[in-house]
């Protein structure tokens, strides 16, 4: 036996030496400035490719929407499409496909994007269209009809007709007590077909504004190039009075619950598991870090822990994993989900998910696990440097959030200075039994608990 062990020193002192390697490497190199009117700027310069993508993003999401008006902040998402005072409506995108660009946006709890991704010759023009529907939207009425109907077409596609999709919307609502993560981002159906032209303009005025704002550029420029630019056409924009976001808390969860729907069109039932967490910002936001290694050691692959137990050995379950984001402005959760494999029910994957869990909070992680995990983590930050996309949003997202390009940048350190003590306590300071929530996808037909405790399920 002691050769293994020799072995594992040897790989293990491998690992941190390959960590202390990349810890002393930046991850984006970012330059960071602030307008004179207070919009942040953030610019990564890549030569690659004579290309940038160019963002906006908005500190406002779908969690600052006033109570009733849910999916307020992604309607306005839809309108800022429309036209300008300068710019016909419909033509924003047109003119972008024009110049060989694409352009898209999209809506979080946490805040608003708008992107472009076009040549590095036409960040004139892309800041100049960009900055034209910061101030100068026009909200048309009968457009804004068109596009409520367009909004709730997308929510029935997107939402109403996947199982999948209903079950974690109506899970989100009774995990969050009191926090508007419980609201969807799309909007109830009712509550949209509710809001008015002032609801959408006043929400509009309230928070699109420069210093509500973060201007990422990543690509062929640098900030030399950037800045000048960005101060005639953002820069010139009237700082507005924007209100401070309410700071919602959560109480604690003291109560266990379970969330069932059934659907004819299930084939594949799925069971999951949700723990409130901290995240970067809210709650014991020390164990942000460790809840990231602990994660990866849980699914990070099919040699992970919950796949590799589960699914290979036990061949209990078609697929297993666990999730946990620390990215959000209020709490973040951490949890688990299992599909039975072939053969086997949705009870028996769920109570070997449910053991083996158990076994992992008494046991806890391995130091040898948490090495590898802080590996493929910064194997992963390595690789994310070679998407100008993915480096927008990563950055434009921390910042928009109220974090810094810094921490962005300290994230391979923090991650390896993680260790095995950290991510146990941080496992065990979540998976406390009460106020977990269940949800459990099952096809229509799926007897009930009392149908089967008393003989009658479907042989």
């Amino acid at each position: 036996m002691r050769p293994r062990y020799l072995l594992a020193a040897f790989v293990a002192g491998l690992a941190l030496s390959a960590l202390s390697i990349r810890a002393e490497a930046a991850v984006f190199d970012p330059e960071t400035a602030t307008l004179s009117n207070g919009m942040e700027v953030v610019v990564v310069s890549k030569r690659s490719a004579p290309v940038i993508t160019h963002m906006v993003w908005y500190k406002v999401g779908a969690m600052d929407e006033p109570q009733g008006k849910s999916g307020l902040a992604h309607f306005l998402e839809h309108l800022m499409f429309k036209g300008t005072e300068n710019i016909p409506s419909g033509q924003f995108s047109e003119i972008v496909a024009k110049n060989g660009g694409q352009d898209n946006a999209f809506t979080s709890s946490d805040y608003t994007a708008y992107y472009q991704a076009i040549a590095a010759d036409r960040l004139e023009l892309v800041m100049k269209l960009e900055s034209d529907r910061m101030r100068n939207l026009k909200l048309d009425p009968e457009e804004i009809e068109t596009e409520r109907q367009v909004i709730l077409e997308e929510r029935r596609s997107r939402t109403e007709n996947r199982p999948g999709a209903r079950l974690a919307e109506q899970a989100d609502a009774a995990f969050y007590l009191n926090h508007p993560y419980g609201r969807p981002i799309i909007g109830w159906a009712h509550e949209i077909r509710g809001l008015t032209p002032q609801d959408i303009i006043d929400f509009y005025d309230r928070w699109y504004a420069p210093n509500n704002a973060v201007l990422v550029v990543v690509g062929d420029v640098a900030m030399a190039d950037v800045l000048p630019l960005a101060e005639k056409y953002y820069g010139s924009l009237p700082v507005r009075d924007v209100p401070k976001p309410i700071d919602w808390r959560e109480p604690p969860h003291q109560a266990e619950g379970t969330v069932v729907l059934r659907d004819r069109d299930v084939t594949q039932p799925s069971w999951s598991k949700r723990y409130l967490a901290p995240s970067y910002l809210y709650g014991a936001t020390e164990h942000a870090y460790p809840l990231q290694v602990l994660v990866e050691v849980l699914s990070g692959g099919t040699t992970s822990r919950l796949y590799s137990s589960l699914v290979v050995e036990d061949k209990v379950a078609a697929s297993a994993g666990a999730w946990y984001s620390a990215d959000s402005r209020g709490p973040s959760t951490l949890g688990f989900y299992v599909s039975p494999a072939p053969g086997k029910t949705l009870d028996e994957a769920s109570a070997a998910m449910e053991a083996t869990v158990s076994d992992i909070i008494r046991d806890g992680v391995t130091e040898d696990e948490v090495q590898r995990a802080i590996i493929r983590l910064t194997d992963a930050a390595e690789l994310a440097k070679d998407s100008f996309q993915g480096i927008a949003r990563t950055l434009g997202a921390a910042v928009t959030i109220g974090r810094t390009a810094e921490d962005v940048e300290a994230w391979p350190e923090r991650i390896a200075a993680v260790t095995v003590d950290q991510v146990n306590q941080a496992m065990r300071f979540v998976l406390q039994e009460k106020g977990a929530l269940v949800s459990k996808l099952l096809p229509a037909n799926a007897p009930t608990q009392e149908a089967q405790a008393n003989g009658k399920g479907k042989s």
